[in-house]
């Protein structure tokens, strides 16, 4: 591997991090994202750990590698990393990459305002409000999203048994509603939570395998994520959530793909209309407006287009250097 060198931008969306590779991402093999995800994986993985674990990253780090569109109608396609993995899709790395790329000019839309990205998960189509140099706002109109199960249960450490619905919004949720045994987010720790969920989820997988598979995507499979939900700090927001992913990892923004997943499950529950805003807000109480924009289907199932708003700010610029001839934690490590 020797010495490689990565130029780097770094953001933050409502909170949580987005370090998009300008420079330095390796050339990949496919004819979409979602084969050139896999690519990644088997070959290049040390790239993601060596740039999202410590001593270069820490452990809500999340980053992008943007790539040449596969379809010339679109802009660009993208590959996300982070600490959990490589995720198929991510809302808060979506809208923190828009704004880097469009601030730092590195994509030119075909059409100002308005961008269509190519994600492992899909077509992403996006707009954004631009004033002077910087953008204001991001919305991206997700993938298909839906509720794939309801009222199942699982054990949970010292709260006992918990009921849980899954749904997908370019990842599969579990999502834990205020119950019996649970009375909200407003109620624990961040660090109670996490301690929580790193159980739940593989008691989850453990015990519906197998059950959780993109019916167009097989690749995308298992709960992965989890969300817990609760009142809201603001009483103008529509809800609260602690979305639990990675190995440790409580995300500082609302979630992009977690409130697609949350409006799937409203909307299905007739909790939710179309048109209909959606202020989420996340455990440190910053916000995305969220929108069931249409309901659709997907192989027989009842599934929405969503749409996500949000907004991201441009923090630093840095240069990264990996070489495992010289550094013996060139691929990176975590502690806990």
């Amino acid at each position: 591997m020797a010495k490689n060198t990565f130029v780097c931008i770094d953001a933050h969306t409502c909170g949580n991090p987005v370090r998009v590779i300008k420079s330095g991402g390796p050339k990949l093999i496919g004819k979409s994202m979602s084969e050139k995800r896999q690519h990644f994986l088997r070959e290049y993985d040390w790239i993601r750990k060596g740039l999202m674990f410590e001593p270069r990253g820490h452990d809500m780090m999340s980053g992008s590698i943007l790539y040449p569109p596969h379809n010339p109608e679109n802009d660009f396609a993208i590959l996300f990393i982070e600490t959990s993995g490589c995720l198929p899709m991510c809302g808060h790395g979506t809208i923190g990459t828009i704004t880097i790329a469009i601030e730092e000019g590195l994509v030119q839309p075909k059409i100002p305002g308005k961008i269509r990205m190519e994600a492992p998960a899909g077509l992403v189509e996006i707009d954004y409000q631009k004033t002077n140099n910087k953008v204001d706002w991001v919305k991206l109109t997700n993938v298909k999203s839906y509720l794939t199960a309801t009222d199942l249960t699982v054990d949970c450490p010292e709260l006992g048994e918990i009921i849980f619905d899954v749904a997908y919004g370019g990842n599969f949720y579990a999502i834990i509603d205020p119950q019996k045994n649970f009375s909200g987010v407003q109620d624990f720790t961040a660090s109670q939570i996490i301690s929580y969920s790193q159980v739940v989820r593989e008691r989850i997988n453990n015990k519906y395998p197998n059950q959780f598979i993109h019916p167009e995507n097989e690749t995308i499979k298992d709960v992965t994520h989890l969300l817990w939900t609760g009142s809201p700090i603001d009483e103008n927001s529509s809800g609260r959530n602690a979305v639990f992913y990675g190995d440790k990892a409580i995300d500082r923004s609302p979630c992009g793909t977690g409130t697609s997943a949350r409006l799937a499950q409203l909307y299905s529950k007739g909790q939710l209309k179309i048109g209909e805003p959606f202020i989420h807000e996340s455990f440190i109480g910053s916000t995305f407006i969220g929108r069931v924009e249409k309901e659709t289907s997907l192989y027989g199932k009842l599934a929405i287009v969503p749409s996500i708003q949000g907004w991201a700010k441009i923090y630093g610029h840095n240069t990264i250097t990996i070489d495992d001839e010289d550094d013996p934690y060139a691929s990176g490590f975590q502690v806990i």
